[in-house]
């Protein structure tokens, strides 16, 4: 049985700076995600839901579980695909290959995902995700969607509700999307599409 419990970071408070601050991950894991695991915790007894997988109820459930349970599941996948800033930070191998072949270059990939990052309106989620051919897909999901309801793998996730990035960029979320690129981690997001 999965446990609902905020995650751990594995890279600390200082770790994705200056990229973003200790402020804002403060903010973002140790008060809205944390709201987010006890309201479902408040939400779930009772519900039908109790012991099933993060990702199930996601599939299953609406009204304010689906909303507390997505958003649990995107800051997860968020959170535990960064890593310590590198300038120099493309992804390798097999999902490398993938991207080439998909969108023709990682540049390419690069400038599409974050348009579509970019150009979400109001408060949501950008992804890059595989069908269940492995075909790589980007899609914009709204408040606390996720593409699992599309039935698709998510692999790669960008948080473009203000609470992600105001306190260190304002209302500039492009600056903030292409500092972003910086951040990830992909050998986590190369495991997920190997998985």
């Amino acid at each position: 049985m999965e446990q609902i419990k905020l995650i751990d970071l594995p890279w600390g408070a200082k770790g994705l700076e200056p990229v973003i601050s200790e402020e804002t991950v403060g903010l973002h894991h140790g008060k809205h995600l944390q709201t987010y695991v006890n309201n479902l915790l408040k939400l779930l007894p009772g519900s039908g839901f109790e012991g099933m997988p993060l990702e199930e109820i996601v599939k299953k459930a609406s009204g304010g579980i689906f909303n507390n349970a997505g958003q649990i599941l995107n800051h997860n996948l968020y959170f535990l695909q960064l890593r310590a800033p590198r300038e120099e930070n493309r992804p390798v191998g097999r999902l490398a290959a993938a991207i080439d072949a998909q969108f023709g270059s990682f540049d390419a990939f690069k400038e599409e995902f974050s348009a579509k990052a970019a150009g979400l309106f109001g408060s949501g989620w950008a992804w890059l995700s595989a069908d269940p051919d492995g075909k790589l897909v980007i899609t914009q999901e709204p408040n606390a969607g996720n593409p699992v309801v599309k039935g698709l793998r998510p692999l790669l996730t960008i948080d473009v509700w203000e609470h992600a990035y105001y306190v260190d960029y304002r209302n500039r979320r492009p600056e903030y999307i292409a500092s972003f690129w910086k951040i990830i981690d992909w050998d986590v997001v190369e495991a997920r599409f190997n998985a």
